[in-house]
């Protein structure tokens, strides 16, 4: 166990090897990742941060490849290095919904040099929730408030400062390196076994919600008149898909600027009718209500499919953000219903 000033003290000295970043509130008191100063603890107010994690696995832009504009010239097409802009990266203060959707992302992302370097070099110390938000409800889609999946390193916030349970190799050599710490005392040690036991409680309650799901059989329910109900309040802002941590649709486009140009790689969203507009001018999706049933039948269906987990982590920001309050959960639950 590390108290407050210790816990200070050790991301002091790993600043030598990583950029630090945390949830950090800005001068209007919106809470985003930002680079923390020397000294800055990550802002622990329950929830998540305004935007998602996947912002350090996608770089927005992400450099594929550079090249030259001029005719003949050598070289043309050079390969951007992933990740050698920066030093490696330390990201602390991460929910356990968003360290998992980094798992997720992986499994379509299993060959993408791009993504896994990046994920190579950005190590997450989670912070465990003591309870839950009421946009909140990862406890549905496979998660926990206490969960390790995709963290190197879970950090329990208790009374005095923090309990850190490594997860992964590389999470228990930084923690080594935080020295010797305290031993927590019988009241830290009780204080973690309620964070444990009782963060679950402070979410809905716990569904089988995949298996419940795939045995809906959601293809029966494909041109249910719902869809048309629950389009006709979308306005296909995109809200949903920037904010979702687990949404990874881009588009690659070349930038040109007195002869140099490079390929850049950034975030699209299904949301939009360009998005699958074909060269032909057919557009599979050019009716909103298309798009909106794909949404959602991609998280539920198409991805678990393929994949297992559903594509949702319950983080609840598109709950939280949406300008037209639709809210997933209702969806879910219309569609168990129907």
């Amino acid at each position: 166990m590390l108290d407050k000033a210790g816990f200070e003290d050790w991301l002091r000295e790993l600043a030598g090897q990583f950029e630090i970043f945390g949830p950090k509130a800005n001068d209007r008191g919106i809470v985003n990742w930002q680079k923390l100063n020397e000294g800055e603890l990550p802002d622990e107010r329950p929830g998540v941060p305004k935007g998602s994690i996947k912002t350090f696995f996608f770089p927005q832009p992400e450099t594929l490849l550079e090249f030259s504009a001029r005719p003949g010239t050598e070289d043309a097409f050079i390969p951007h290095e992933p990740g050698t802009e920066h030093k490696p990266r330390l990201v602390v203060g991460v929910r356990p919904c968003d360290a998992r959707s980094v798992v997720l992302n992986a499994m379509p992302y299993e060959d993408d040099p791009y993504f896994h370097k990046n994920r190579q070099n950005v190590v997450l110390i989670g912070l465990a929730c003591r309870q839950g938000c009421s946009t909140c409800f990862c406890t549905w889609t496979g998660g926990s408030p206490v969960g390790t999946e995709g963290l190197d390193i879970l950090a329990y916030p208790v009374s005095r400062g923090y309990v850190l349970e490594p997860v992964t190799e590389r999470g228990a050599s930084l923690v080594e390196s935080a020295g010797p710490g305290n031993d927590a005392t019988g009241a830290e040690l009780k204080e973690l076994e309620e964070i444990r036991s009782k963060a679950p409680s402070s979410l809905p309650e716990t569904m089988e919600l995949a298996p419940r799901l795939r045995e809906k059989g959601l293809m029966d329910l494909y041109n249910a008149p719902f869809w048309q109900q629950l389009s006709d309040s979308c306005i296909n802002c995109g809200t949903c898909t920037f904010l979702c941590p687990t949404c990874y649709c881009f588009d690659i486009q070349d930038e040109t600027l007195r002869g140099k140009g490079r390929r850049i790689r950034y975030w699209d969203s299904c949301m939009f009718p360009l998005f699958t507009l074909h060269a032909s001018g057919h557009n599979p999706r050019g009716e909103k209500v298309k798009r909106v049933r794909n949404r959602f039948m991609h998280k539920l269906k198409y991805f678990p499919e393929r994949f297992g987990p559903l594509s949702c982590v319950g983080c609840g920001r598109c709950v939280r953000d949406c300008p037209v309050n639709i809210d997933i959960r209702q969806v879910i639950n219309e569609l168990l219903a129907t």
